[in-house]
């Protein structure tokens, strides 16, 4: 490929960085011949200094760019080979072989120039040159196919426009056509058209001039509607995004006996099918056909498939063992079922030295053991009896996960806020919390005033919360207003008010909130949903696994701990909060409701 200088035209004006900062740009990273530990130094361009220029092999890995060998400025995009880097970004996922890379420091565009014969070229190419039909985008050999190296493929963001293929960088050789997005090009083709900007996987075959462009759609929100559905063909039951897989959607629920369809972006896009309990869903499809049950619903909105996977509904759930308050293998001691899951069941107790199962139904046909303590995964009809140490236990057990938790309930005597930003201003003297007579672990104080972090401009600002006025067990985090304290923890980086404060001793979570609102039951942040996240007009809040009734109150936060957003809304299992007017960046938002306080961090991007 010719060689190219990424935006030479681009004013000095456009930098993040000045150049005059930068005495040399290298590229690091498991990719790269010296690891994680050692750049390799790029060219610098004579006459355009924020222009980087490498030629190198790399192996498969990871790589990015940064500043005179230190991390203070570093640069790095999921995208591969054509991306925008920015200041401590992804690291670049890389495929072996040998490049010339072009790099700017000024708007942190790069491309990993592959030396293939085989490119993209056209208007709908990223445009990185003067001429978008001068200069080629080099695609990658497809080196699974051992069977034929005529394959060729690349993923770029392609815009609404069109595209050709061309070997060598030149004209001689090009291939063309009228059909997307899969064709068989020709010699001098007509134009490649592309309808829709996107994110595409491109392949090509030189020897049979076919091709094909596989978009990468990512949705916002996904959802099922239907008559079997809680919400009906109006409104979406809301499924939940794989935070390791964008493609990959989930959702719990009960479903009435009825016909169901999955919907994309609010109905922008609509799967269906014809098989039960899991098939492949396209577009526009048919209404899927649902027994009545309890089900863990997946989609994959990339292969289009999905599964209803039965969920069993037991009697009873309890524990058996000689570490039961009963003490031994006959009788069971019954759990309690959550009001809102059906799987999940509850219980506190008394355990001794010794050992237990869950089990279904008050027999053996149903039952479950495990090695871990004091969590773990059950086996069903495990050999293994769960290895128990005596004390007071909040015991959990979802009977469809098989997860299992067994948390030690420690009763403090006093727990109190302390420091310079605490109502006594002080870090020697506690302002002391009432204890909640339902729960031993939730701690409360219904109005105090709270100074900001750095009153009395100290270094040491903030607060924490201690037990009996000493520092043996004291809770802390750096998050404001709600957070999950730890041991030694950070102080707590508070702003100036009046606050109602709730620290729950089991598990270190903590709120401030609106003095008015009783908050003794603190519920744990995973217990409610917010999507899309990042969002960039509105914001879903899911409360199905959570009882809410009365008005509900939400704050948005800085991350300075300002607030800058409060609304009102009635309660419902759905709600949605409009965050259009807030600019891109990171917020805390501020539950509040009867019995309810939690904080959920999100972002907005444009």
């Amino acid at each position: 490929m010719k060689r190219q200088i990424l935006f030479v035209l681009i004013s000095i004006l456009a930098a993040g960085v000045s150049q005059a900062q930068i005495a040399s740009v290298g590229l690091i990273g498991s990719a790269t011949p010296g690891g994680w530990d050692v750049d390799t130094n790029m060219v610098q361009d004579p006459d355009s200094l924020h222009i980087w220029t490498l030629s190198i092999t790399l192996t498969d890995g990871e790589a990015k760019f940064r500043a005179d060998d230190d991390w203070a400025v570093n640069w790095g995009d999921q995208a591969f080979p054509v991306g925008v880097g920015v200041q401590d970004g992804d690291n670049i996922p890389v495929i072996a072989g040998d490049y010339f890379i072009t790099f700017n420091s000024n708007t942190g565009d790069y491309y990993l120039e592959y030396d293939s014969p085989i490119g993209i070229i056209g208007s709908a190419t990223p445009n990185y040159w003067t001429n978008e039909w001068d200069s080629d985008i080099n695609m990658i050999p497809d080196t699974s196919a051992v069977q034929d190296t005529d394959l060729f493929f690349v993923t770029l963001d392609l815009s609404a426009a069109v595209a050709k293929f061309r070997q060598d960088d030149d004209w001689a050789v090009n291939w063309g056509s009228s059909d997307f997005p899969s064709g068989i090009g020709t010699q001098d083709g007509s134009n490649i058209p592309i309808p829709n900007a996107g994110n595409y996987e491109i392949t090509f075959n030189r020897r049979t001039g076919e091709y094909n462009f596989k978009e990468n759609v990512t949705y916002t929100t996904v959802g099922i509607i239907g008559d079997a559905t809680p919400g009906g063909w109006d409104t979406p039951t809301a499924m939940t995004k794989d935070p390791d897989n964008g493609d990959l959607w989930t959702l719990s629920a009960n479903l009435s006996a009825g016909g169901l369809q999955f919907s994309g972006d609010e109905g922008a896009v609509i799967w269906g099918g014809t098989d039960f309990p899991e098939g492949t869903a396209a577009v526009d499809g048919d209404t899927i056909q649902i027994p009545a049950g309890k089900y863990l619903i997946e989609l994959n909105t990339n292969t289009g498939a999905y599964s209803f996977q039965a969920v069993t509904i037991y009697e009873t759930i309890g524990i058996i063992g000689t570490a039961s308050p009963l003490s031994n293998w006959d009788e069971d001691v019954d759990m309690e079922r959550s009001s809102t899951d059906s799987s999940v069941w509850t219980l506190r107790t008394d355990l001794n030295d010794g050992e237990l199962k869950f089990r279904a139904n008050n027999n053996w046909d149903v039952n479950w053991g495990g090695t871990d303590f004091p969590t773990g995964t059950g086996s069903l009809g495990s050999f293994t009896n769960i290895p128990i140490t005596a004390g007071e236990y909040f015991i959990t057990f979802n009977s469809f996960t098989l997860e299992y938790e067994f948390r030690e309930l420690i009763v403090y005597d006093t727990v109190g806020i302390v420091g310079n930003a605490s109502p006594t201003e002080s870090w020697d003297i506690d302002t002391y919390l009432e204890k909640s007579a339902a729960d031993e672990n939730i701690w409360t104080l219904q109005s105090a005033t709270i100074y900001d972090f750095d009153h009395n401009e100290t270094a040491d600002g903030g607060v924490k919360f201690r037990v009996n006025s000493a520092w043996d067990v004291n809770w802390g985090s750096a998050d404001w207003p709600t957070g999950m304290g730890t041991q030694d923890g950070a102080n707590i980086r508070t702003v100036a008010g009046t606050y109602g404060i709730t620290l729950n001793s089991a598990t270190g979570e903590y709120a401030f909130g609106d003095p008015l609102t009783s908050t003794e039951d603190l519920l744990k942040p995973s217990q409610i949903e917010v999507f899309p996240n990042p969002a960039t007009n509105m914001l879903n809040i899911d409360f199905t696994d959570v009882q809410v009734k009365g008005t509900m109150t939400f704050q948005v936060f800085d991350m300075k701990g300002q607030l800058l957003m409060t609304r009102e809304q009635a309660a419902a299992k759905q709600m949605q909060l409009n965050v259009s007017s807030l600019p891109t960046g990171n917020y805390t938002l501020q539950v509040l409701g009867e019995n309810l306080i939690v904080g959920k961090r999100f972002a907005i991007v444009e």
